[in-house]
């Protein structure tokens, strides 16, 4: 496939780049770059040569808007408290919310492959598009300073969703499930799950995470639930498994839970 110009992008940024370098690195992928340094090499064997990806912009661009986002929530909401504003913030730079961001922008349209993740239908894999954003915002802090990053990430990633929850009376999308489950299972007096990295498979640009959680039963016997779940990253994989965990607590009815309650005290 071949990449768009990317003049519609930068308009939509609301920043035209002075660096263009930096924007192009932010759309690179490591898959792009690898390949690129292979042919190099092939050509001039005795030149080193390192070709630049997005991965350290993705780094910092994580950092701007976990920034941002926590400058923003305070400014915007004074009386919250520490733990509403932690879970709003967990929502706003939350991969489920990033994704959404990214499509609106088309951001698949821009990104630079190498074969095989063209192949593999990366333009629309949300682990790369999700990261090209964040690195994207990297490029805007580096190139145009914090206020650029700023009005981008308030425009286009806060406002629009904090307004959106504002009309649906305040209810916080649920996307930590790890900390929701945690609370949860505190309030029932029950032991914390066991989570466990069981499997990891794929190339090291583009890897797949398999991990088990098991859920312990008041005797300390068998579990009473275990669950699997994959993710691109192994975050992602204990947040669908905590999911699944949730979903299985809400499920049982309400006496079998009073009755592990008892049991555990």
């Amino acid at each position: 496939m071949k990449v768009h110009d990317t003049a519609n992008l930068q308009q939509e940024l609301g920043h035209r780049f002075v660096r263009t370098e930096l924007l192009e690195q932010a759309l690179t992928h490591t898959s792009h770059a690898r390949e690129v340094e292979a042919v190099r090499s092939q050509e001039s064997p005795s030149i080193p040569f390192v070709a630049g990806d997005n991965e350290q912009l993705e780094f910092l661009g994580d950092a701007v808007l976990g920034l941002v986002t926590t400058e923003e929530l305070c400014r915007r909401f004074p009386t919250f408290r520490e733990g509403k504003l932690s879970k709003l913030r967990a929502h706003l730079v939350s991969e489920k919310h990033l994704i959404r961001v990214a499509k609106e922008l088309e951001l698949g349209n821009y990104l630079r492959l190498g074969r095989g993740e063209e192949k593999s239908g990366g333009r629309n894999k949300t682990a790369m598009l999700v990261d090209a954003l964040e690195a994207l915002l990297a490029g805007l802090y580096l190139d145009g300073g914090l206020e650029v990053a700023r009005r981008f990430i308030v425009q286009r990633i806060i406002a629009p969703e904090v307004e959106s929850i504002a009309g649906e009376g305040g209810a916080i999308p649920l996307t930590d499930y790890k900390s929701a489950l945690q609370e949860k299972l505190q309030a029932e007096s029950r032991m914390q799950p066991i989570y466990a990295l069981v499997k990891e498979q794929g190339p090291e640009h583009s890897k797949t995470f398999t991990v088990e959680i098991r859920l312990q039963s008041a005797s300390g016997a068998q579990p009473d639930f275990v669950g699997r779940a994959e993710g691109s990253t192994k975050k992602n994989a204990e947040q669908d498994a905590a999911r699944q965990v949730l979903e299985y607590l809400l499920s049982l009815p309400e006496n079998s839970r009073a009755a592990v309650r008892k049991a555990k005290s």
